[in-house]
């Protein structure tokens, strides 16, 4: 039966994440958002491409299509200690949908904005501190990119401090290593969609904030 839940938490989220604000957006202002700035669905690119307000949109709405089914499971589950297992299935869900949205020739976005989203239906705390570093980072570096990956890992920690603010004794919990395995899935799918920026950091290549992207 649990393993029933969980695959029914994936593909309810994976419906979710079928979502896309900024191609819907893109479209309604005549806009195809695939074939403009770095390609992605995402909010920095709808915000490169269509501003503040574009940006704001986006960000807004694909952080809420995770924290919507999120905070329902966790409500739906309350006082089953799996609600947080649970709870990020469907982020991975959500994450899969949005990043490869099947409507979409699998070409979506990268993932940020709905980490928001399932990170607040998690632990408005840990999100704060997260939210904090993430606009550090990419104010002093101005790559959206690395504070993205940078915060991505962050996370991770911030989910073993949870564990021992939660668990008596974390790593003796079924339900906190499978919790922890869930997060670092997320959090790699979260980079690996940043593949491509990560090499262009290397290469000092990568575009800056508030830099338009050099046509080729």
């Amino acid at each position: 039966m649990t393993i029933l839940i969980r695959i029914l938490c994936v593909i309810i989220g994976y419906g979710f994440g079928l979502f896309q604000t900024g191609y819907l957006y893109g479209r309604s202002r005549g806009v195809d958002i695939r074939t403009k700035g770095s390609g992605n669905t995402g909010a920095t690119n709808a915000l490169r491409v269509f501003g503040l307000k574009g940006g704001l949109i986006v960000l807004f709405f694909d952080a809420l299509k995770a924290f919507l089914p999120c905070l329902a499971v966790r409500l739906i589950f309350k006082g089953d200690p799996y609600w947080i297992v649970y709870l990020l299935y469907v982020a991975l869900g959500v994450a899969l949908g949005n990043n490869y949205p099947c409507w979409l020739q699998f070409k979506g976005g990268k993932g940020v904005a709905t980490t928001l989203g399932w990170a607040l239906a998690w632990d408005p705390l840990s999100t704060g501190i997260g939210l904090v570093w993430f606009f550090f980072v990419a104010v002093t570096t101005g790559y959206v990119s690395h504070a993205s990956i940078t915060t991505a890992l962050g996370v991770v920690a911030l989910a073993l401090v949870y564990g021992y603010r939660t668990f008596v004794s974390p790593f003796e919990s079924p339900v906190f290593i499978e919790f922890l395995i869930m997060v670092a899935v997320l959090m790699a799918l979260l980079i690996l969609r940043h593949r491509s920026n990560i090499k262009r950091l290397f290469s000092g290549t990568e575009n800056r904030f508030g830099h338009k992207k050099k046509e080729s």
